[in-house]
């Protein structure tokens, strides 16, 4: 590291006169006391109290719709609380000009869960971006500073690249580089690793730890990943109902006997990745000497090119009625793109895509809108209909797709609430209920239109331990009581290896394990074991 890098040395580019903050335990450089926050009605933040003690990581954890996220804008200034007190870097943001509080961000920066970079930018612009549009120095002074950054953190050679030529674990390194380049005392990271794979979280997990390291900067950190929380934490506080119910040390955390703590580490453990195990998960069927059903799909030699981009290499997939399969692998290893073959949005560059006994790959659009007809799919976030109730909701597919009359509609709607166990809120908006309803809501829409095989498409990214294992039973019960064949594609092993019948993990294009839970974690390939088990906690 030059010594133009050294961290007794650095100073904030944006406020290239103001003295860092000492690093003293007893300074925190955030503090909130009493902090109350209410949406309307909605009580986010009761009484809340924290401190961010200087050159240390605190990572925030609870459950989905805790008040992290308004939390986190608390501590940045973007919002007021209600009442209680917010201390920036020594300074009550209540008693600080608007002028002030601009000069106390400039302390600070936040990694956005999505990114946030500018898709028209380079890479190297995208990290410059700060400097370059708020300061006087010129693009000469800025683009050494970008280089090492991108030295640094892994990205040498992609200074030109625009982010939609990166993976999702790059963009993430991009997103740091442009939150570390002014040299900032505080970083604030909201759900850092989210939709990312168990080891591209690991590595990203690395470069947070190595931006500690090299720069000693403060981080707060929002997150559901228990093993991220393991390798990131100096200190971990737990969220529940707009407090702060522990803090501590990751040891301290472990060992915290609150219930609500102890039932967050229930739903997070990972016991059934341990090697060596043979005990069947729940949900998968015992194998016998009886044939094996036809294949309801199957993949032959299927390859798939996108310019020179070879993204599909010869993948081989059966997929057996009434069972779940799940699809694991890395971001970009192939699996939206085997679903998207699968539900004829693309046509293979060679290769056969056997759905219901048919190739659909030379088919037409009449024939495969019948083909898709027989399809449901779950969206990431349910994708529902802001302006339409529960039951509008659902009903929509119905009604702008079929002839059913209106009564039979009703009664068909009432009925699958009713199975789904959302009949309670059947007249709310999208916006009055919670994620987990919401799911149920997006698969009751996709369930009414009796479908052959469901399609999960990270059907847990973004969601806490406990809400994992909810959703997780979702698919579980449906697959019982509605007789079809699941299609999951996953990044959470945890849940993967609880749900499934089938495992098909994908490594840049090609299957490199496939078969029962319990065959694909006794697969020897060092990637598949490294892959499984990048994610285990204790």
């Amino acid at each position: 590291m030059s010594a133009s890098i050294q961290p007794a040395q650095r100073q904030n580019l944006l406020l290239p006169n103001s003295e860092r903050w000492p690093l003293d335990e007893d300074k925190p450089v955030i503090e909130l006391i009493d902090v109350h926050k209410a949406f309307g009605a909605n009580t986010v933040l009761s009484g809340l109290s924290l401190k961010i003690r200087p050159g240390k990581s605190t990572v925030i954890v609870g459950r989905s719709g805790s008040g992290k996220s308004v939390l986190l804008k608390i501590m940045m200034g973007l919002l007021r609380p209600d009442s209680g007190k917010v201390i920036l870097f020594g300074r009550d943001v209540s008693d600080v000009s608007a002028v002030e509080l601009i000069e106390l961000r400039k302390r600070m920066s936040m990694l956005f869960q999505n990114y946030a970079l500018l898709d028209s930018l380079s890479v190297e612009d995208n990290i410059g971006f700060t400097l370059l549009e708020n300061t006087k120095m010129r693009r000469k002074e800025v683009m050494p500073l970008v280089a090492e950054l991108l030295d640094v953190l892994g990205l040498a050679g992609f200074g030109k690249s625009l982010p939609a030529a990166l993976s999702g674990g790059m963009r993430k390194r991009v997103s740091l580089a442009r939150a570390l380049i002014a040299n900032p005392e505080i970083v604030l990271f909201d759900e850092p690793t989210t939709g990312l794979d168990p080891v591209m979280i690991e590595k990203v997990d690395e470069m947070i730890v190595l931006a500690k390291r090299t720069y000693q900067i403060t981080s707060a950190i929002i997150s559901h990943d228990v093993a991220s929380t393991k390798r990131l934490a100096d200190r971990v506080a737990f969220l529940h109902e707009g407090r702060i119910i522990s803090e501590g040390t990751y040891e301290e955390f472990l060992q915290c006997d609150l219930p609500e703590v102890q039932a967050f580490h229930e739903g997070a453990r990972t016991s059934r990745l341990v090697r060596g195990a043979c005990t069947s998960p729940e949900g998968e069927q015992e194998r016998s000497g009886e044939e094996e059903p036809a294949p309801i799909v199957e993949l032959v030699n299927l390859h798939k090119t996108f310019g020179d981009h070879h993204v599909l290499k010869g993948v081989n997939l059966k997929i057996r009625p009434g069972q779940i399969t799940v699809l694991i692998g890395g971001s970009g290893s192939g699996k939206s793109v085997i679903v998207k073959h699968i539900m004829g949005l693309l046509k293979p560059t060679c290769g056969e895509v056997r759905v219901f006994g048919t190739d659909i790959a030379p088919m037409g659009t009449r024939a495969l809108d019948e083909v898709r007809s027989r399809f449901g799919l779950l969206f990431q976030h349910a994708a529902l209909l802001d302006w339409l109730t529960v039951a509008g909701n659902v009903a929509f597919p119905l009604e702008e797709r079929t002839k059913t009359p209106k009564m039979e509609i009703r009664e068909q709607v009432e009925h699958i609430l009713e199975r789904l166990q959302i009949a309670d809120v059947r007249d709310s908006l999208p916006g009055e209920i919670s994620e987990g309803q919401k799911k149920r809501v997006g698969l009751a829409r996709a369930i009414i239109m009796k479908p052959e095989i469901m399609i999960y498409d990270e059907p847990t990214t973004g969601q806490d331990p406990l809400r994992t294992r909810d959703v997780d039973d979702m698919i579980h019960k449906t697959q019982e009581d509605f007789d079809i064949t699941s299609i999951v594609i996953s990044h959470d092993m945890a849940s993967t290896f609880r749900i499934a019948d089938t495992v098909a993990l994908l490594n840049q294009g090609e299957i490199a394990a496939y078969g029962s839970p319990d065959e694909v974690r006794a697969a020897k390939d060092a990637y598949v074991q490294k892959f499984i088990y990048a994610g285990e906690v204790d």
